[in-house]
């Protein structure tokens, strides 16, 4: 009876883990100079680029050495308002709203907002 409860326990416990893990988002809102954006887990401003469509990337190759991907795990699973978008190249990246995320090798610091209105307004910061 004892290894019953045992197991009912473990059970118990990974299903309240699965469900904390899945409410987790892969990005959070802080305040720039133009106001309130997504960041990533390090503070830095998360980019849309208008040349994607919904549930694709268009910034491949060069682009994404300038634009880097909020990257998913290969596990990782859409909930609400994110979802997971596969790259050409087979990578996992996070979307919000259909929306592929980006940031932007020329912001040094959380908060900076470098790219936004780059190449002719095409990247913009996200918004909550």
């Amino acid at each position: 009876m004892k290894t019953s409860l045992k197991i009912a326990a473990a059970i118990v416990m990974t299903t309240a883990f699965g469900a904390l893990a899945q409410a987790a988002t892969p990005a959070k809102t802080a305040q720039t100079s133009k106001g309130a954006a997504l960041v990533n887990d390090k503070g830095m401003t998360l980019y849309t680029f208008a040349k994607d469509s919904a549930g694709k990337s268009a910034c491949n190759g060069p682009c994404a050495v300038n634009w880097p991907i909020l990257a998913a795990s290969a596990d990782a699973k859409a909930s609400g308002d994110w979802t997971v978008v596969t790259r050409d190249d087979g990578s996992k990246m996070w979307a919000y709203k259909g929306k592929p995320l980006y940031t932007f090798k020329n912001d040094m610091a959380a908060g900076d907002v470098k790219g936004d209105g780059l190449l002719n307004g095409a990247w913009q910061i996200a918004k909550p």
